[in-house]
């Protein structure tokens, strides 16, 4: 069976509809013709040049990625330009260029449902309802058996890909842990959510020094979760392996494949 990029970009609007990703967001198709046949697709985190080459390399007719390359307005896609150099390469290696970002991250499967699947989470609602039943962005729910947070941390650190960063932790090793709230990506704006205030640590990404010491202090004067800061893209490239999944069952004989490129923007650090 045969299919094409109008099939392939029909299949990810089913799954990851754009219209229920954020306003400011900008996935879906962003380059290609609908029309050129798809025998193979990628999945990557970013659209840079290691995972463009990569797609180019294997011979993919379509890179899917979760941040979209285009999210902030341009006026020149030359060559001069990285994002106008990625584009012209894709365009030239026939190689199509989709992003499923905010869109994918509310949805059951999404990047926030995989790690709360993993923390074997249960009773799992969104930290933030979606218009659709059981869709939203975050996660929170209760684990299946009380830990501790130096604990739940080094169980993250067995499925979260390794980066230069690692793992960063506010609250004490011992703090007794049972309900957790997290959002894939960067969630420093969902710090003072309810259902967040209420939880025993808040797993996300990029938490910045204000933010974090803001929560940290108020939950001394009441109460507030700890919190564990991952790197960014490791916790959305867990994802990449559910989508795949999906893909592969809703365009039968195509080959989908996933990057396992570290796309991380940190190289290594200096400990003191």
């Amino acid at each position: 069976m045969t299919h094409t990029l109008r099939d392939l970009n029909a299949t990810v609007e089913q799954l990851w509809p754009t219209r229920f990703a954020e306003d400011w967001d900008r996935p879906g198709l962003t380059s290609g013709d609908l029309d050129d046949q798809v025998t193979r697709i990628h999945l990557a985190v970013d659209a840079v040049a290691q995972t463009v080459g990569e797609a180019l390399n294997i011979g993919a007719d379509a890179l899917i990625v979760h941040h979209p390359l285009l999210l902030r307005g341009v006026t020149s896609i030359s060559t001069e330009h990285y994002k106008g150099s990625l584009l012209t390469r894709l365009v030239r290696g026939g190689c199509a260029l989709i992003a499923a970002h905010t869109n994918a991250d509310i949805v059951p499967g999404g990047t926030s449902d995989v790690i709360a699947r993993r923390l074997g989470l249960q009773d799992v609602t969104p930290l933030v309802a979606g218009e659709r039943p059981g869709t939203g962005l975050g996660r929170v729910g209760r684990l299946p058996v009380p830990t501790t947070l130096g604990r739940l941390t080094l169980s993250l650190a067995e499925f979260l890909p390794a980066t230069a960063t690692g793992i960063r932790v506010s609250g004490g090793y011992d703090t007794p842990v049972t309900r957790v709230a997290l959002c894939g990506g960067a969630g420093d704006s969902l710090l003072g959510h309810e259902s967040v205030l209420r939880a025993d640590v808040y797993i996300t990404s990029d938490l910045r020094h204000h933010p974090a010491s803001e929560s940290r202090e108020q939950a001394l004067v009441s109460s507030g979760p700890a919190l564990i800061d991952v790197s960014h893209w490791a916790s959305e490239w867990l994802w990449l392996d559910e989508a795949a999944g999906e893909l592969r069952s809703a365009l039968p004989g195509v080959d989908v494949t996933v990057s396992e490129l570290r796309t991380d923007p940190w190289d290594f650090v200096v400990t003191q």
